[in-house]
């Protein structure tokens, strides 16, 4: 494998959305250990991986050779690994079976084919873990549902749901990710029990529901939240989350392949 690699392939659409985001994206969306522990097993084992829509690095394991595959130069500009490729999912630069294993963590939804990418993991890598969030579970955030209703409508015309994406893969395991309230890794909803985060411009920025979303839109209803939070009116609401350690929000990681 080739070293310090930048080789320049079709991007697909996801460069535009995240060399707009990107610049900061890593001061918020800082990797978490039980995503990683879990990410990290179904990796175990594999020396090499090819990381797809790989972003800052965030959950690679430390104890492979990593290949990081992404058609944003602003995110590849902030990642760490000397092994870096500007490329699309949907056409992986490299040989058959050139990979142990192939990761995609929380890009499936931003690739123009979804079947295409899939296939592409699988014909460059013997194992592939793929995480994911299903549009269809509920319960949904109640950021959407009493703020914001137009994530809804954006993320069902991007994701994927989770039946679809192991079908492709010919997955034999789907883990659910119940997202802790600590969670460090600033996703639209890591923020389930700590309301007043949605608030900050930087946690938005680093989100790319929030970024797609017109101005318009978000801030008008981050003045309601605002209100509610001064008012406590969000509390009474929601007092039952307080009490809970995590929640299932539809976040799965999809295996195939090799174990």
């Amino acid at each position: 494998m080739a070293q310090e690699q930048e080789q320049e392939q079709e991007p697909g659409r996801t460069r535009a959305t995240y060399d707009r985001i990107g610049v900061g994206y890593k001061k918020v969306r800082l990797p978490d250990p039980r995503l990683a522990a879990l990410i990290g097993r179904a990796l175990d084992g594999a020396r090499t991986i090819v990381n797809v829509g790989a972003g800052t690095g965030s959950y690679e394991p430390q104890n492979a050779e990593v290949t990081a595959v992404d058609p944003s130069q602003v995110m590849l500009d902030q990642h760490p690994g000397p092994r870096k490729v500007k490329a699309g999912a949907e056409e992986l630069p490299f040989g058959d079976g050139a990979f142990d294993a192939a990761m995609a963590v929380l890009t499936v939804h931003h690739w123009t084919d979804l079947h295409r990418g899939v296939a592409e993991l699988r014909r460059v890598s013997r194992r592939q873990a793929v995480f994911t969030w299903d549009p269809a579970h509920r319960p949904e955030l109640w950021l959407v549902d009493e703020y914001l209703p137009e994530i809804r409508e954006l993320d069902a015309s991007r994701f994927r749901p989770v039946a679809e994406v192991a079908e492709a893969l010919d997955a034999h395991t789907v883990l659910p990710f119940p997202i802790p309230h600590d969670f460090t890794d600033g996703l639209q909803t890591a923020y389930w029990r700590r309301p007043e985060a949605y608030l900050d411009p930087a946690v938005r920025a680093a989100s790319s529901t929030f970024a797609t979303l017109p101005a318009s839109v978000v801030e008008p209803a981050m003045e309601r939240l605002r209100a509610d939070l001064e008012s406590r009116a969000w509390h009474r609401r929601h007092a039952h989350l307080l009490e809970q350690e995590s929640v299932d929000y539809g976040y799965r990681l999809v295996v195939a392949g090799e174990s």
